[in-house]
């Protein structure tokens, strides 16, 4: 125990502070009084991203966070009740400075502290950065801890101590790691080489129950076997409360943080970068110090010009600190430039850690590396293990290719050199040096020479080349060459370009040029809403919009742009980056399928919901997507497909080639595709498989038959567990079909909890098999729909039994047009009174119920345990009498109710005053009210009126549809419009005799800085153009709430 406390205390003492002050002479800053939790959560394991990291991290922006599991740093170990596994090892992933290592430093020192994990006896911190140091020597387990000054305490228990080795660094590994061949080894106290040890704690042969956490950059994450890992863990950097709690808490003055905040989120270049916690660090030096006036100049907007600040600011604080000089001089040039040629070479190697050979390569003294990056240790860093080895590196790879880009500059500038083709004495001129890195950069699959080619570009402007003479003397010695040829080189490839995903980084480097034209352009157009005639190079700005905009891309649909196979393809990116894509009634043909696919399935995408509803796809465009989903792993969870021609064949391409490729898959709507019997039975093998884990399937209108029923039900014997909701409507189940649907839902192991069997030609056998299982102690159905069968009171009868049953569930049943009449009502009712706690929806439309009828639903709703907010009666015979009977009920029993259809009943303007008082008293929840086609007149308005004006009143959308109220009526609705009070969001006055005066109230009215109606429908009121223009202007008011105009 004593040796554990001194072993803390040493940890403590090393963890404790976090070293990004200008030099390691200045006043260190606690790791605890600077750290926000960075937004970690649990990823894929089998997925290996080799794009350029800055990219992944601008993609990370649109990544889906609602199903995201957040994993706190100190909790990686720790599993969830469901999981019955141990986690043992842990690989966390994330790009370079994503915060990784911190996350490390501040897990050993909670831990040091006593704050976190202490029933863990001994924490083991070993970079793998220094391990290389130790590659050619042959150490036992516990002699390397002790090479290392730490604690073992294994004694003659090692192998039931619980210990954590931490491995920061696994894409710094300079270890084969060769799992297949290396030696066995089991005894801590036997030498072997590191590759041996390693290998050995990984796979649990050396200390099996010590837990290991290993930390990697994505593209290196594959060198561990899966079998070994327990859980992969991604660190995502920052989200944006934290990128905001983080610059306050490294911001002392919070006046001056909101300025800096407010700055960085002026430029989305800038704030996307942020997700970067050193990124963030880096925007902070600069902007805190300029913002104070240190610094002279305009405050930084693009990446060049924050990373050229950043340098001079880093030299400059040397200088005073050794020299008291505050300018550069000629050795702080010949080390930059030495420090550039290192950058420049070992990108090109992707190499990320140097070493002494590395360094005298490019001509710089070791002794002088040392010194420099003592008094410069944000550009350059270095560090040593016990041994004197050392290891060399930039604190970002972002810093890497600043310096990288700077030196090819340079070299050009200076020897009219192009070094990125050839060493050789040739002289180039600008554009043929941009030319060639941008061309370059686009021959790269992975975008690695993306935001070199940024710096690269940005150094070319004369304001940035201004700045850069303060640190290199001849970075301005020449005249500047004119940058249009570049910029309208970029602008042709992205003409040109069929890929527009390829030109996103070509806007950044426009932007980087100060050359916003055609960003402009789709501003404008955007603000229009007009996009049917922009060229190539307009789309692929569009995309670059959309993709930085600071609104969140949750659903992107496709028909506020475009309605076309080309509009689509052009737009794939931002369908990659949108969670939900809705692509319906777009006119897309078999065309789109292959690359759309490939989209989809892209390990970068973040779509779930794919919907290409009502499209002429037809079964080649499913062999098309399932030939662009091939060897990928979509994380699809939801594909709508109604009314896409698709055939019995396109049933066979589902089920053995594309529902396969599509693991997550919980929501599959064929709807109104003519799949017949034979379409149906191919996909019941697919429901019979056990990897099918759908949940919900609709069927609607897809031709199916009792065999077809009889081949689903048996698929749902065989894999009961996972659907939920069968969609039937507009099919011809039989009710033999609907028989072996109620066997399958009195299951033990059935999960199916709705079931739509509207206008099936049901009668009342299939009311018998269902209200047998309604009855059964495994039923799990919460929704049955019945409406437009003929099942008549009988079935009722039979259904009302089942509803009695203590085990009954049902919470949302639907029986319109069902040939009900006053008996059928009376039984239903009185199952309902006597068990009434689980129904949550009754419809009861388009039969004939009439008031006497409603007086026995009063009973149950106005019975205390009454749950019911949702009722329908429209069409049901109601009058006045019967809003009376219905209006007492509810206010004797009002806080469930929430929506009440009364449509095409003749209430006339007595009854609706008979219901105001329901929609007044304090204690309703009525939201929804459809009272169209009542027979109502202007002078029901009054009640209307005073109840949107109620401060109790809960009315949030109200159908007025069909009913004569005139301008006059919409006059005095309009008083309560304007109300504070008023609630409303959507009216509906469609063919309510409404004129342009009508029109001229309303837009006064939603004028009005109360007004929250977001939707109004005018339809059918025989209105011109200019009667609703005062409407229609509204629409792109910045305060006024009106959304959509009908």
């Amino acid at each position: 125990m004593e040796c554990q406390q001194e072993y803390k205390s040493r940890l403590k003492t090393k963890f404790q502070f976090i070293h990004n002050d200008l030099s390691k002479q200045s006043d260190h800053t606690f790791l605890n009084d600077i750290f926000t939790e960075l937004y970690i959560t649990e990823g894929e394991s089998d997925n290996v991203n080799k794009e350029h990291e800055v990219r992944q991290i601008e993609m990370a922006l649109r990544r889906k966070t609602t199903e995201d599991i957040p994993v706190k740093c100190n909790d990686i170990f720790k599993h969830s009740p469901e999981e019955n596994r141990p986690i043992k090892c842990v690989l966390t992933k994330g790009v370079a400075g994503i915060g990784k290592t911190v996350s490390v430093q501040k897990f050993v020192l909670d831990w040091a502290e006593g704050n976190a994990n202490q029933d863990i006896e001994f924490v083991y911190p070993l970079p793998f950065r220094k391990l290389n140091l130790m590659k050619a020597k042959q150490f036992s387990l516990i002699e390397l801890l002790q090479h290392f000054k730490m604690e073992t305490g294994f004694g003659d228990g090692h192998k039931n101590q619980k210990v954590i080795f931490i491995f920061d660094g696994l894409d710094e590994c300079r270890f084969p790691l060769d799992f297949q061949n290396n030696a066995k080894l089991s005894n801590p106290t036997l030498p072997a080489s590191i590759d041996v040890l390693l290998t050995n704690l990984i796979n649990n042969t050396l200390l099996p129950d010590a837990l290991l956490w290993i930390t990697s950059r994505p593209a290196a994450a594959s060198q561990i076997p899966l079998e070994h890992i327990d859980l992969v863990t991604e660190v995502r950097g920052f989200t944006d409360p934290q990128k905001e709690e983080y610059l306050n808490k490294r911001i002392n003055d919070k006046h001056l943080s909101g300025h800096i905040i407010t700055h960085l989120k002026s430029s989305r270049s800038l704030y996307i970068m942020c997700h970067i916690p050193v990124f963030c660090w880096l925007s902070v030096t600069v902007l805190e110090r300029m913002f104070n006036a240190a610094e002279d100049g305009e405050i930084p907007k693009t990446l060049t010009q924050m990373y050229t600040h950043f340098l001079l600011m880093q030299t400059r604080a040397k200088n005073m600190r050794y020299t008291k000089e505050n300018n550069p001089g000629l050795e702080d040039e010949d080390m930059i430039l030495k420090l550039g040629k290192l950058a420049f070479q070992q990108l090109k190697r992707g190499n990320l850690i140097f070493y002494e050979e590395d360094l005298m390569a490019c001509g710089i003294d070791v002794k002088e590396a040392v010194v420099y990056s003592g008094v410069c240790s944000q550009i350059f860093r270095e560090e040593s293990a016990i041994t004197e080895n050392k290891v060399y590196c930039f604190i970002h790879l972002s810093i890497q290719e600043f310096l990288a880009a700077m030196y090819v500059y340079f070299v050009f500038k200076v020897h009219h050199n192009n070094i990125l083709d050839h060493e050789e004495h040739q002289e180039t001129t600008l554009f043929e040096l941009h030319k060639s890195a941008i061309d370059k950069a686009l021959q790269s699959e992975n975008g690695h020479m993306d935001l070199f080619l940024r710096f690269l570009l940005g150094l070319s402007l004369e304001s940035n080349q201004t700045l850069l003479q303060g640190l290199l003397s001849q970075s301005g010695s020449r005249a500047c060459q004119s940058i249009e040829e570049t910029v309208e080189y970029i602008k042709k490839i992205i003409e040109e370009t069929s890929l527009p995903e390829k030109s996103i980084n070509l806007f950044y480097c426009l932007n980087e040029l100060n050359e916003l034209s055609l960003v402009k352009e789709i501003q404008r157009f955007l603000n229009s809403g007009h996009f049917s005639k922009l060229s190539p190079a307009q789309w692929s700005a569009l995309v670059f919009v959309l993709l930085t905009s600071e609104e969140k891309l949750d659903v992107f649909d496709l028909k506020k742009y475009v309605r076309s196979d080309e509009g689509l393809t052009r737009l794939l990116p931002v369908v990659k980056a949108s969670e939900t894509a809705l692509l319906d009634n777009c006119g897309l043909t078999m065309r789109c399928c292959r690359a759309l696919a490939s989209t989809v399935g892209s390990s970068s995408s973040n779509v779930r919901v794919l919907d290409l509803c009502n499209n002429a796809i037809g079964d080649k465009g499913l062999e098309l997507l399932t030939a662009g989903l091939e060897n990928t792993l979509c994380n699809l969870e939801e594909l709508r497909l109604s009314y896409c021609r698709i055939t019995t064949r396109g049933c066979s391409v589902l089920e053995s080639a594309l529902l396969p490729n599509l693991p997550n898959l919980r929501v599959l709507d064929l709807s109104e595709n003519s799949l017949r019997e034979a379409g149906i039975k191919i996909l019941a093998n697919y429901l019979r498989h056990q990897h099918c884990k759908l949940e919900i399937l609709r069927l609607k209108d897809c031709r199916v038959t009792p065999k077809g029923i009889f081949a689903i039900a048996s698929a749902l014997q065989s894999n009961p567990s996972h659907l939920k909701e069968l969609d039937l409507h507009w099919n011809n189940p039989g009710d033999d079909g609907v028989e072996t649907l109620s066997a399958v839902i009195q299951h033990p192991l059935s999960r199916l909890e709705t079931l739509w069997l509207s206008y099936g030609l049901l009668t009342v056998k299939s009311c018998q098999s269902l209200a047998s299982a309604l009855r059964s102690s495994f039923s799990t159905l919460k929704a049955l729909d019945l409406s437009g069968n003929a099942i008549y009171d009988e079935a009722v009868k039979m259904l009302s039994n089942g509803l009695r049953s203590p085990h009954c569930k049902i919470e949302i049943l639907r029986l319109a047009l069902c040939e009900i009449t006053e008996v059928g009502v009376a039984d239903l009712a009185s199952a309902l009174v006597s068990n009434p706690g689980s129904l949550r929806e009754l419809d009861l439309r388009q039969n004939q119920i009439k008031d006497f009828d409603v007086s026995r639903l009063a009973d149950v709703v106005k019975n205390s345990n009454c749950r019911l907010e949702t009722l329908c009666l429209g069409d049901s015979g109601v009058t006045k009498e019967g809003c009376a009977v219905l209006a007492a009920a509810l206010n004797s029993n009002p806080s469930h109710l929430r929506e009440l259809d009364l449509s095409s009943n003749e209430l006339t303007d007595a009854g609706m005053r008979l219901l105001s008082p329901v929609l007044r008293n304090h204690n309703g929840n009525i939201v929804k009210l459809d009272l169209s086609q009542c027979g109502l007149t202007v002078d029901c308005c009054d009640s209307l009126a005073a109840t949107l004006v109620e401060k109790s009143s809960r009315l949030r959308e109200l159908n007025l549809g069909v009913n004569n109220l005139q301008d006059l009526g919409i006059t005095i609705l309009c008083a309560g419009l304007e109300n504070p009070h008023c609630q409303l969001d959507t009216l509906r006055l469609s063919n309510c005799g409404i004129t342009g005066e009508g029109c001229t109230v309303l837009a006064s009215a939603l004028k009005s800085k109360h007004s929250l109606l977001r939707e109004l429908d005018l339809s059918e009121n025989n209105l011109t153009d200019s009667a609703v223009r005062p409407l229609s202007v509204l629409l792109d008011l910045s305060d006024c709430k009106l959304e959509k105009l009908e």
